[in-house]
């Protein structure tokens, strides 16, 4: 398996911690919070939902919710079709 890094063009000496993304190891810097991960990832917010370590967060509260090591987050994308 490999790692995937996560960055968000900061000083590379900046703590980094390990979470599974949509089971994906990855890397990323500490302190980030459920949008700032969408966001590093390059994840449009507007039509995902986010469950962290299996409890949805809702799209207010992702903010104000930080992902700590080992956390896992699953991301689905939602799709339009006819």
């Amino acid at each position: 398996m490999s790692n995937h890094a996560v960055t968000s063009g900061t000083d590379e000496r900046t703590e980094s911690i390990e979470i599974v993304v949509n089971g994906e190891p990855r890397i990323v810097p500490a302190g980030q919070t459920v949008r700032g991960i969408l966001a590093a990832l390059g994840v449009e917010a507007d039509r995902v939902a986010v469950e962290l370590n299996r409890a949805i967060v809702r799209k207010q509260e992702w903010d104000a919710t930080r992902v700590a090591n080992g956390s896992r987050l699953e991301i689905v994308q939602f799709v339009g079709g006819g």
